[in-house]
């Protein structure tokens, strides 16, 4: 069975490579116009990185028997031209997972935040417990080689589900494809403004893919629009509201937001027969998914996280939880506008009072980047403005938003560094290290 991947280098791309590659009988092959690290590491150890980058349409030919086609290429693609004229099978990402695992018990977990942990605290607790699993989830997890798992042995698997655009050729959101026996929402948070210009556009995925649920609905009872989409479900779903975890067993993870996932994972887990007393025993050891509010390093006095928050729900969870955590720390917080949506004037209301939990609070944004994506231009004083409070200071340079940093003091601090990205080039973890140590 040969498969070729058009852009390989993807997160979940990649992944997926190796998966497959790993597979007996499987020849894996990938083209991408620029692969990064940690992508580019892990294909040239598995030997999948391609010799050159760019797209040949030469290599494809009628002997591969699938393509996989990732996000990141455009329709115009000469590989995926090519493809489409010699007739070959075309598969988007989530339709291959999911046509990899039709006989199998599928958990999806979705919403506009909280998912990659939650999905990393079922497949921990199943790992734990010697339940064998497929997978994909968006963050490494301690005890897992890689982030998708693909296998002909395994009566359940677990999957992230993510409500982007499926492919370019498939306009749908990419949980919709995975047809689930047993969902998760963990909440409903406009995100993907370049994608659903309206709130009521975004709130309609997430009814699409509760009518493509099979038996049981988990919800967070706490967001209302969770409520209502539970209210219009198929009479014959399962559905089962919940709120926080708030018993006495002793976790590694911290925040309102990771108590909720935590009880969302245990009723996934126990809804494939998993004794909650056991989920709660095997989670009290989970440490988070990587890049999920993942310690960097502390001292006597301080500590520092770095954290994968870029959207308003999820920058206003991560502050608040590490206020929670250290309501007496100074707490200083640095967050960059990364995504389509996050640079998007109309988009930057959504961030009002996210960080005013902060003592002081950085934003930084590149303008370079908005030219890139061919956004409209958006300035300093309006990203002031929309983040709404007095804490807020906002930077357009790498080095000047450094310096601002290492002009602090950091005894009894705790420092959170916030982006999708590397605040363009930092190495977050060092930088983190520098300032407190």
């Amino acid at each position: 069975m040969r498969i070729h991947f058009i852009a390989i280098g993807g997160a979940a791309m990649h992944n997926l490579a190796l998966a497959v590659a790993s597979k007996n009988g499987y020849v894996v092959t990938g083209s991408d116009d620029e692969i990064f690290d940690p992508a580019r590491s892990h294909l040239r150890d598995a030997g999948l990185l391609p010799d050159e980058m760019g797209w040949h349409p030469e290599r494809i030919t009628p002997d591969i028997d699938a393509i996989i086609l990732g996000m990141h290429a455009r329709e115009d693609n000469p590989e995926l031209v090519k493809a489409r004229e010699l007739g070959l099978k075309i598969y988007s990402f989530p339709e291959y997972l999911y046509e990899q695992t039709r006989d199998k018990i599928r958990i999806v977990v979705g919403g506009s935040h909280g998912k990659t942990t939650t999905t990393s605290m079922i497949l921990y607790v199943l790992n734990r417990l010697g339940i064998e699993a497929d997978y994909m989830v968006g963050a490494q997890i301690e005890g897992f080689e890689r982030m998708v798992r693909l296998s002909d042995t395994a009566k359940f698997a677990v999957f992230e589900g993510d409500e982007y655009l499926t492919s370019p050729l498939d306009l749908r959101s990419k949980f919709l494809w995975y047809k689930p026996h047993i969902a998760i929402l963990t909440g409903i948070a406009w995100d993907h403004i370049n994608v659903f210009p309206t709130f009521p556009q975004y709130v309609d995925t997430f009814r699409q893919f509760v009518h493509t649920i099979s038996d049981t609905f988990i919800y967070y009872e706490g967001d209302e629009n969770l409520r209502q989409l539970a209210s219009e479900a198929p009479q014959a779903l399962t559905c089962v509201p919940y709120r926080e975890y708030t018993g006495n067993v002793k976790m590694k993870v911290f925040g309102r937001h990771n108590m909720q996932n935590l009880q969302a994972a245990m009723l996934a887990c126990h809804s494939i027969g998993v004794a909650p007393d056991d989920f709660y025993r095997e989670i009290s050891t989970f440490t988070g998914a990587s890049n999920r509010l993942e310690k960097i390093c502390e001292t006597e006095t301080s500590v520092a996280y770095k954290d994968f928050a870029h959207s308003p729900s999820k920058l206003k969870a991560t502050v608040n939880a590490v206020r929670e955590r250290y309501p007496d720390k100074q707490l200083v917080a640095a967050m960059e506008l990364h995504t389509f949506s996050s640079l998007m004037a109309d988009f930057l209301p959504q961030y009002k009072g996210c960080m005013a939990q902060a003592d002081k609070a950085f934003v930084y944004f590149n303008p370079k980047v908005i030219e890139h994506k061919r956004l409209t231009p958006i300035s300093s004083e309006e990203v002031r403005e929309a983040f709404g409070t007095d804490n807020i200071e906002v930077f357009t340079s790498s080095e000047a938003l450094q310096a601002r940093l290492k002009a602090l003091q950091y005894k009894n601090t705790a420092l959170l560094m916030m982006s999708s990205g590397t605040f363009d080039g930092i190495d977050v973890p060092a930088f983190a290290k520098s300032l407190i140590q």
